[in-house]
This record gives C-alpha cells, structure tokens and sequence, in this order.
C-alpha cells in the first residue's frame, strides 16, 4: 500500500500535468492513461478530476483484500 505522502505528491502532480500523475499511478501504457491524455488534451479540468478519481478513489493493482473462505464442512 503505498504510503500518504506517496499519494500526496501523485495529487500534486496530477494536478500540474494530470497525465503524467497517472503515468506514476498507474504507468504509461494503461487505458486510465490514455482516457487521462485524451480528457487533458479536450480540456485541462476535466483531465484533472479523472487524474484524481484514478489516483484516490480506484484501487491499486498491489492491494488485494484477502478474505479467508468459508467452509461449511
């Protein structure tokens, strides 16, 4: 899980040059990129609230949640 100052300067960049804040997310051939590059080329605010919803609220490819399956035997 990446730690809170990681995701501070991803925001912070996101908000500079929003494609390149999910480069960092994410990396550079993803279809979160493209979307980002072509929503930032339309326009820049829409660019940025993409880079921001990628980068805070979808989760990470690292982080699986682990749940112990039940068995009823």
């Amino acid at each position: 899980m990446p730690s809170k100052c990681e995701i501070l300067c991803e925001i912070l960049i996101a908000v500079l040059l929003p494609p390149l804040g999910v480069c960092l997310s994410r990396g550079c051939c993803t279809l979160e990129f493209l979307i980002c590059l072509v929503l930032t080329i339309l326009g820049y605010i829409p660019g940025i609230i993409y880079a921001l919803y990628v980068i805070v609220f979808q989760n990470r490819e690292g982080e699986t949640q682990d749940y112990a399956p039940l068995n009823s035997a």
